[in-house]
């Protein structure tokens, strides 16, 4: 069940990271070399890094839970 909520967790992170990367490449290139740009790619890599951190913390759960 855990694992069935991290999963969702993060797919729910990536729907945030789909949306925030799909409003920046809408931007006109002048705002995304500016200051909104560069914290919305700021963002784009943090939810990027949390969608890696619950992969890692589902991976280690199957693994314990499954030796």
């Amino acid at each position: 069940a855990l694992i069935n909520r991290l999963e969702d967790i993060r797919q729910e992170i990536e729907d945030l990271r789909d949306d925030e990367q799909e409003a920046f490449d809408n931007l006109p290139e002048g705002l995304q070399q500016g200051e909104k740009g560069q914290a919305m790619e700021e963002a784009i890599c943090e939810l990027e890094s949390a969608i890696d951190g619950l992969e890692g913390v589902s991976s280690f759960i199957e693994n314990i839970t499954s030796a």
